[in-house]
């Protein structure tokens, strides 16, 4: 994964890192993630956070402080005030407590217990294929990774699922891993307010196996239409043309005057 990570960091271009995402199963000893550090009172956006910044951390059940995080990832139930959606209509993310309700009923979750713990490390520095990988950066960035994907799956639209909540947990790492494709998102409340992402970045996820081929394909665009995207020659011309037009006008706006003098 060191090349893989290496290349994708390199397209990123802010210094932050795409971030392997391992789901470790119950019972499953592995040595690769003795050294990871454990995390405790941490949302899973600032574990992604963590890792997205160059370290190795390990979140288990009892270190997840977000419980919509958790309910996601079958660590424990739901809170009664978050399924009802009354916990929304206090965050002021929603108006009517139905529509919170609606929100959560419909979230895709891994089944209770089907995980015990969560790994995070730079792509880079991944010991092997990850289950997920989720990347932040810019949406113009990220727009790329997703044309990539279209040209993998040979042009078939692209889908987002999204409730504007959730959208690091759910969006990029859980919908990814249980329907095995890319997800894209906007971000939500929630990782805006408890990380560093800036406004105009955003986020998405993708399984770890579909990173190769899709490298391929980023490397296709990289050859031709992201400089040429990037250059705005079109715009350039058309901004060259507006200025033309703009002096051809004061000039005749300039000999009209001198004509009236006369």
């Amino acid at each position: 994964m060191t090349t893989h990570g290496s290349l994708l960091r390199d397209f990123l271009g802010d210094g932050t890192d795409p971030v392997a995402v391992f789901l470790l199963k119950p019972g499953q000893a592995d040595g690769a993630f003795i050294a990871f550090e454990p995390v405790r009172g941490h949302r899973y956006c600032q574990a992604l956070m963590k890792a997205r910044h160059g370290e190795s951390v390990l979140l288990e059940p009892d270190g997840l402080s977000c419980p919509a995080a958790a309910a996601a990832f079958g660590f424990r139930p739901l809170p009664v005030q978050l399924a009802n959606g009354k916990g929304l209509v206090g965050f002021g993310i929603v108006a009517d407590a139905g529509a919170g309700a609606r929100m959560f009923a419909d979230m895709p979750r891994l089944a209770a217990g089907s995980i015990s713990a969560i790994a995070l490390c730079p792509l880079r520095m991944a010991p092997r294929v990850p289950d997920v990988v989720v990347v932040e950066g810019p949406s113009e960035v990220l727009m790329w990774l997703l044309l990539a994907d279209l040209n993998v799956h040979g042009g078939e639209r692209r889908t987002g699922n999204t409730a504007v909540l959730q959208a690091t947990c759910v969006d990029a790492t859980v919908i990814p891993h249980l329907e095995q494709r890319m997800n894209f998102s906007l971000g939500c409340y929630g990782c805006r307010e408890a990380t560093d992402l800036m406004p105009g970045e955003t986020v998405l996820g993708l399984p770890g196996a579909q990173l190769e081929p899709l490298l391929s394909a980023l490397e296709m665009l990289r050859s031709k239409a992201v400089p040429r995207s990037r250059a705005k020659l079109a715009h350039v011309c058309l901004a060259e043309a507006s200025e033309i037009s703009n002096q051809e006008n004061q000039i005749g706006s300039e000999r009209n005057s001198e004509a009236e003098i006369r």
